[in-house]
């Protein structure tokens, strides 16, 4: 026993002689399951996984080691683990070669890298000079920036790891790699200070997310012969820019420059010697220009000059300014000077709030002369909207609103209209100003509505053009909401109204009303019945309704309501037939509405309150009769032929009914329809209410479109006579597509009752996903005060994102 454990020391003592000098010498410290030494201890051979260790602050760990005593050259095999935790990096490979003596390692195959706890990198055959920390490799590589989330895409590849420089070939870099839009730029050849963020590249291709400018079809990009980018200061030289959708011909329009100069801090592109092409053909010559960098959705500056040609005002010519007040604010100015001594101030005011926001529009002319004076003026308008979100507990909506709407002169909005730059706060109808003041609250038990309201109606003389709504109120709740018969609802409404100066009016009016649901018979038959109740409460003075004393009044109405839907099929259509009908009883009186204009067709005959009155139910007994047909087609439901009639039979004829209505005798007009879209080539829309001796049309209304490959045209022919009014109308659009992007359109409108042609509308549009230009030939016939019959030509061109032109000339 004792000669055995003596054996074991000798052999142990050997390798502690063998294996030290070698350790000691070549600075290796293995730590190693299995380890293997030959020849004369020059060769060390490590097996079963372990780590070899340096003074330098390196672990390896591998697979298999075999180290060469007199190269002083270590390969290691196998799931290799290059670790650096004083230089903060680890390299991963199958297969390492490291040479001691000049202290580089060569890692063959496929080799991935982590360094700085920043930098992930993949590659093949990677160089690492660990002297100058260095790693280079001839073959393709990615590296990820984790903190800027940047990915380097390049066929060649040298990094200084300490001062974070990388250079590379044919490389690609992709801004947040991660999302699905994203910034993409190709370098020729490049030089990167990754801690500093600058660049040094030749040969450049810069490819913008496609939604850059909020169009995914754009293409936006920018090439360049050369790229510096130090600190916040980007300079291209020779660049090119677009915005427009790759193909294979020239882009619609390139901006050219000598130099493109990007500052990040202002968030400014600046062009200096810039050329503008459509087409290549170039168009217009810049010596400089700006404009803010695609991030920037606000920043102070001038904006793009308008020409304006008015035969009534003359040459104009605009030059706004936008100013940034704050993240919040702005201020648009618009200053307007015209070859006929008027000048023109218009200013438009924005304040978001976290929950409020205020627009102002106001604007100040001066010197305008109409045509009915002969003396000058100064005009004005002031249009304003502040909304808030006053965020009650107790709601779900609670929202204050409040907007302006005032001109100095009636036909103001008309002369000026393509001066005036217009906004959501431009009126839509230029003959009435709408003024309000309203609160809106919302929750799960019910709606209200309250505030004033003022209309102010151009076209008429002073005294008679106001109307005054102070104040007003709207009331609805749901009421049995899980009621089994039917469905019970409550509505209040209330308001006070000045008309014509001295009309003044005050109403409450609560609405109780069931409606049953649908019960339906064991034949088929399906039928409800409601039961409308109104209670009236009025004042008034100088009105012919109500009387100055205060009334108040109960009414109510019966309706009962049938009818028997049926369907038959055949091979390649189903067909649907219904009969319907609509029994009414009122047992008192209503409002005499016999010379207000109400409008009945057999899209509404059925409604309960068909007349759109509010304070009244229609009275006397009613029997209202209809039939529905419908042919669909069973391949495609959008292929149909309908058509519809109805009329109305009384008890006795009513004469505070509306005449306009066609329903106010005892047997009513009859009122109709048919429409048909039974070929792609047609479509036909037909209104009609016949007398009810079935031989004379009160009214008639045919819309009509026809579409052959890339024609469309759309007719529209409108005869009213008696009762319901006194139009003879026929107008048309019609749509003319060259290609996928030119249009021809063409729009008219005559009146057939004086023989005048009232509009003539022609217009020819380019339009791709960059570039639309069009030109409209306008020719109106209308003559209001100072507004006069006018010809006109208008040139638009858009070059998406960088401006909009448009250039009026009237003739």
């Amino acid at each position: 026993m004792q000669n055995k454990f003596l054996s074991i020391l000798i052999i142990f003592l050997i390798n502690i002689i063998l294996i030290s000098p070698v350790v000691a010498e070549n600075e290796f410290d293995f730590s190693i399951t299995e380890i293997e030494i030959l020849d004369n201890g020059n060769k060390i051979i490590g097996k079963n996984r372990g780590d070899i260790s340096t003074s330098n602050g390196i672990i390896i760990s591998a697979n298999t080691f075999e180290y060469d005593k007199t190269k002083n050259i270590l390969n290691a095999n196998g799931n290799v683990i290059i670790k650096d935790n004083l230089k903060n990096y680890k390299i991963f490979s199958e297969d390492i070669t490291y040479k001691k003596n000049e202290e580089i390692i060569f890692a063959k195959g496929l080799t991935n890298a982590k360094i700085k706890s920043r930098y992930n990198l993949k590659t093949k055959n990677m160089v690492f000079l660990r002297n100058q920390m260095i790693l280079d490799s001839k073959d393709q590589t990615t590296i990820t920036d984790i903190q800027t989330k940047t990915l380097f895409n390049l066929e060649k590849f040298n990094m200084n790891i300490e001062n974070e420089i990388l250079k590379g070939e044919k490389v690609l870099v992709i801004s947040n790699y991660n999302l699905p839009q994203n910034d993409k730029m190709f370098f020729e050849n490049s030089m990167f200070d990754l801690k500093n963020k600058n660049i040094v590249a030749k040969d450049i291709e810069i490819q913008m997310k496609k939604n850059t400018f909020d169009n995914m079809d754009n293409d936006p990009r920018l090439k360049g012969v050369s790229l510096t980018k130090e600190n916040d200061i980007t300079t291209i030289n020779k660049g090119i820019f677009t915005s427009c959708k790759k193909d294979d011909n020239c882009p619609p329009w390139t901006i050219n420059a000598n130099k493109i100069t990007h500052d990040k801090n202002k968030k400014v592109l600046i062009y200096d010697r810039a050329l503008l092409k459509v087409y290549n053909i170039p168009i217009l010559y810049f010596p400089k220009f700006f404009h803010p960098d695609p991030t920037v959705k606000r920043q102070s500056g001038l904006l793009q000059p308008r020409l304006n040609n008015s035969n009534t005002l003359g040459s104009s010519i605009n030059i706004p300014y936008y100013h940034v007040i704050a993240d919040n604010k702005d201020l648009t100015v618009r200053p307007t000077i015209f070859d006929k001594d008027i000048k023109m101030f218009q200013n438009e005011y924005r304040q978001v709030n976290e929950n409020s926001s205020l627009s102002l529009d106001f604007a100040y002319i001066d010197n305008y002369k109409s045509s009915l004076s002969n003396k000058k003026n100064s005009i004005s308008h002031l249009f304003a909207q502040f909304d808030a979100d006053l965020a009650m507990d107790n709601f779900t909506n609670s929202n204050f609103f409040l907007s302006i709407q005032k001109v100095t002169n009636d036909t103001y909005l008309k002369i000026f209209d393509g001066n005036i730059f217009k906004n959501k706060l431009t009126p839509d109808n230029y003959n009435i100003l709408n003024s309000e003041a309203k609160l809106t609250l919302n929750n799960d038990k019910y709606n209200f509505t309250a505030g004033l309201q003022s209309f102010e109606n151009l076209q008429l003389v002073s005294s008679d053009r106001y109307q005054y709504i102070l104040p007003y109120y709207n009331y609805d709740k749901q009421i049995f909401t899980e009621f089994d018969k039917g469905f019970i609802n409550f509505t209040s409404t209330g308001s006070n109204e000045l008309n014509n100066t001295n009309n003044l009016k005050t109403r409450v009016i609560n609405d109780l009303n069931f409606r049953s649901l649908d019960l339906i018979s064991e034949n088929g038959i399906k039928s409800n019945y409601g039961i409308y109740m109104k209670n009236l409460n009025t004042t008034a003075k100088n009105d012919s309704m109500y009387k100055s004393s205060p009334q108040v009044e109960l009414m109510n109405i019966l309706e009962f309501n049938s009818s028997l839907p049926m369907i038959s099929e055949s091979k390649n259509s189903v067909n649907y037939l219904t009969p319907k009908i609509s029994l009414r009883y009122n047992p008192g009186d209503m409002k005499n509405y016999t010379n207000n204009d109400r409008k009945v067709s057999v899209n509404n005959i059925f409604d309960i309150n068909r007349l759109g009155i509010d304070d009244s139910f229609e009275e006397g007994k009613s029997l209202t009769i209809g039939l529905d047909f419908k042919k669909s087609n069973i391949l495609d439901i959008n292929k149909y032929f309908e058509a519809k009639l109805a009329t109305v039979y009384r008890e006795n004829d009513e004469n505070f009914i509306p005449i306009s209505s066609g329903i106010d005798k005892k047997n009513s007009n009859f009122f109709g329809s048919v429409s048909s879209n039974l070929s792609e080539f047609l479509n036909i829309g037909y209104d009609f209410i016949i007398d009810n001796d079935l031989n004379t049309l009160k009214y008639n209304s045919l819309n009509t479109t026809l579409n052959f490959k890339n024609l469309s045209s759309e007719f529209t022919f409108i005869e009213e006579s008696g009762q319901f009014g006194d139009a003879n109308t026929l107008s048309n659009k019609t749509k003319l597509k060259f290609s996928d992007e030119n249009y021809l359109t063409f729009n008219t409108r005559r009146n057939r009752k004086i023989n005048l042609t009232e509009y003539y509308d022609l217009i020819y549009e380019y339009k791709n996903d960059c570039l639309v230009a069009g030109i409209k030939y306008n020719k109106t016939y209308y003559e209001d005060r100072d507004l006069k019959p006018s010809e006109n030509l208008l040139f638009t061109i858009t070059l998406t994102p960088l401006t909009s032109f448009e250039q009026k000339v009237d003739k």
